[in-house]
């Protein structure tokens, strides 16, 4: 599969880059940033960590604003980071809110029209991303790991639990932890799957998910600001998803941070042990 090069950028020894190429998930051109750190130099296989972005967000958000290449550059970690949906294929009804459509795809495989052909976002990240990614740059094999923030870390959750054993490790910034509780995820399930009655919304939510997880041992980091809007307005539910994690023998951890937002602030404020805390398992080893 063709990639183009669309942006390179020297920081901390290595290179932000941007590609575009034609995702046959979601039917039309897809931008994605990667960055690889100085020690690609070497020749060396390395470890790769997965950044999913929240609403309204492209791939651009994270790569001008997370600070996080200077982390990966000192740990020696690929870092890819996708758009968050598809773009330009003018869908009736895509561009008339910001919580919906373009910039909104949820990380779900879409069942209702017109979403089901191109609204493919889950297949795209856990199967032709890593593919392309793979093939592309000296990944190691089965050295992978995912987080994401808001709609992303949503992403994150359900992309790790849904897929037992792909990923060493898995973290969230101010996750949407319940989406079918939610008036977010009300809105994109429904959309995007149909009623709750007729489509199994629990296979798109991490709190449900949780609850019959069944594969290898699977820690769930999640990261919330305590200043955060979304928090105090019950879109994102963190308690919910820790009492399932509770219940269900899952290990879980909430990190709560005074005084911070929802923004890329709070984000790049903690990025760092984020980003250790993947490496640490990728490796199996204590920095």
């Amino acid at each position: 599969m063709a990639l183009t090069e669309e942006a390179s950028n020297k920081v901390f020894g290595g290179y932000q880059k941007v590609f575009s190429h034609d995702s046959k998930e979601v039917g039309c051109r897809m931008r994605v940033g990667v960055y690889l750190p100085p020690q690609v130099e070497e020749n060396k296989k390395l470890p790769v960590i997965y950044w999913l972005s929240g609403l309204t967000c492209s791939e651009a958000n994270f790569i001008e604003k997370s600070g996080a290449q200077k982390y990966a550059a000192e740990y020696g970690v690929i870092i890819v980071n996708p758009d968050t949906s598809p773009r330009g294929l003018n869908l009736p009804g895509d561009s008339e809110s910001w919580d919906f459509g373009v910039g909104a795809g949820f990380y779900v495989n879409a069942t209702q029209e017109p979403w089901k052909k191109n609204y493919r976002m889950f297949s795209y990240v856990t199967s032709e991303l890593p593919k392309l990614i793979s093939d592309n740059f000296p990944v190691a094999e089965g050295l992978q790991s995912i987080m994401g923030h808001s709609m992303g870390g949503h992403g994150a959750l359900i992309c790790a639990l849904k897929n037992p054993g792909m990923y060493k490790s898995v973290s969230a910034f101010a996750p949407i932890c319940n989406p079918s509780a939610c008036p977010w995820g009300i809105k994109a399930l429904t959309g995007y799957l149909g009623s709750q009655e007729a489509a199994k919304w629990s296979d798109w939510d991490s709190t449900e998910l949780v609850k019959k997880y069944n594969g290898p041992p699977l820690e769930l980091l999640l990261d919330q600001g305590l200043e955060d809007n979304f928090l105090k307005s019950g879109q994102l539910l963190p308690e919910n998803l820790m009492e399932a994690c509770k219940s269900s023998g899952v290990p879980a951890i909430l990190k709560k941070r005074e005084g911070y937002n929802h923004s890329y602030f709070y984000i790049a404020s903690f990025i760092g042990e984020h980003i250790k805390y993947h490496v640490e398992h990728l490796l199996s080893k204590k920095l």
